[in-house]
């Protein structure tokens, strides 16, 4: 296992749209417009969350607005990069990045 630090973290997030499997027939799609904001739109259609979030030496602390908070890693290795949850297990793979917004996530 490889966590990601925070100037890569910074790099792969900020202004980026990840798409992530997590399972349930979709990908969750989570744009980080700044490196302080977050916006999340839920698999198969689920809600849209929008919070903020920090990045830390090893791992962001997100927090949704009226939804849960916590820290989150994204592991990697090569090829595969995996969001890591609070719980310390694997949540989902990353299968695409994207620049921008291209969902238009933050506007929901």
């Amino acid at each position: 296992m490889s966590i990601l630090t925070a100037k890569v973290l910074a790099v792969l997030m900020v202004g980026s749209t990840h798409y992530v499997d997590t399972g349930k027939g979709t990908d969750a799609i989570i744009y980080y417009p700044t490196k302080t904001e977050v916006h999340m739109a839920l698999p198969n259609g689920g809600p849209i969350w929008h919070g903020t979030y920090e990045i830390g030496s090893e791992g962001y602390f997100v927090r949704w607005n009226n939804g849960p908070k916590g820290n989150w890693k994204i592991d990697y290795q090569p090829g595969k990069f995996t969001y890591i949850g609070p719980d310390g297990n694997a949540a989902g793979t990353i299968t695409r990045i994207v620049p921008g917004d291209p969902e238009n996530t933050a506007k929901k």
